[in-house]
């Protein structure tokens, strides 16, 4: 009689590469995979200490003298929506929400590379084509959503769906691969029409947060925010906003200096953050590599 044994997630280390979000810093990640039976509750836990999903691989930032890319989460409950969100949520409000499974389409991938070439032509995914974008919506482990928005299709190509949206006539306007956690939303990646001045990126943050209170999730996750990036400050202006630090999740505030400016010895060294990793009940004890 043959028994398996249970595979122990392993954790590794990227090399040191140019930080794109603070000139002159070098960023390092600490990484696992994704794979198998254990993929949901491993991505639900791992999602908690700060790490987001990237396709089949969890990552979170482990640099060794910077501690300002943070993992940031709104809760729901307390979120009230502020002036400025206020009048983007109005400005959108013809915007119509499509949840579909994780499909990608030629639809999509117009969108995508004219959001990469008018915001990020000399980024890191500027090069990618129709496959690696197709791998990217597709390629998931866990329970993922594609949510489109788009501007509803003039009365002569209404279909009398439900939902307002029609395919035809349609014009797809901002997308958000989303995966459902046990205890919130996790915005993936958003990409969206340029050049319309509709604060779309923050626009789908403060739709999630409204889809997560429908169906009765406490937290939105953002991703990174980073002290001290500009193009990262949009995300602290959001209400009930707090930061993975220190092993705890805190409010933004408490953690701003210390997060752009930490102490030598604040960042604990690889053994100790892998150690520290709380592992969902089934998965057995952790290895690093």
């Amino acid at each position: 009689m043959r028994h398996s044994l249970p595979i122990a997630p392993q954790f590794y280390v990227t090399a040191p590469q140019p930080c794109p979000y603070l000139p002159g810093q070098q960023e390092r990640k600490l990484f696992t995979a994704l794979i198998g039976e254990g993929a949901k509750p491993l991505n639900d836990a791992l999602s908690k200490q700060g790490f987001r999903r990237s396709q089949n691989v969890l990552y979170r930032p482990a640099c060794s003298d910077c501690a300002a890319c943070l993992s940031a989460r709104i809760r729901v409950a307390d979120h009230k929506p502020g002036r400025s969100h206020r009048r983007i949520l109005r400005r959108n409000a013809h915007l119509v929400r499509e949840t579909n499974s994780p499909w990608a389409t030629e639809e999509q991938y117009d969108l995508f590379r004219r959001y990469l070439d008018h915001r990020h032509a000399d980024g890191g995914m500027a090069d990618m084509d129709i496959f690696e974008f197709a791998a990217m919506i597709e390629e998931t482990p866990v329970r993922t959503r594609i949510i489109e928005y788009a501007r509803r299709p003039e009365p002569e190509h209404a279909s009398g769906r439900d939902d307002g949206v029609s395919r035809a006539g349609r014009q797809l306007t901002a997308v958000c691969l989303t995966d459902v956690l046990d205890d919130g939303l996790s915005l993936v990646y958003s990409f969206f029409e340029p050049g319309l001045n509709a604060s779309l990126g923050t626009f789908m943050i403060l739709d999630h947060v409204e889809l997560a209170r429908q169906v009765g999730l406490p937290y939105v996750y953002l991703g990174y925010w980073v002290a001290g990036s500009r193009k990262m400050e949009y995300k602290a202006r959001f209400d009930a906003l707090e930061v993975y630090l220190d092993g705890t999740w805190q409010p933004i505030e408490a953690a701003r200096d210390r997060a752009r400016h930490p102490h030598p010895l604040a960042v604990p060294p690889i053994t100790e953050q892998v150690a520290s990793i709380q592992l969902p009940d089934t998965a057995p004890p952790v290895k690093a590599r």
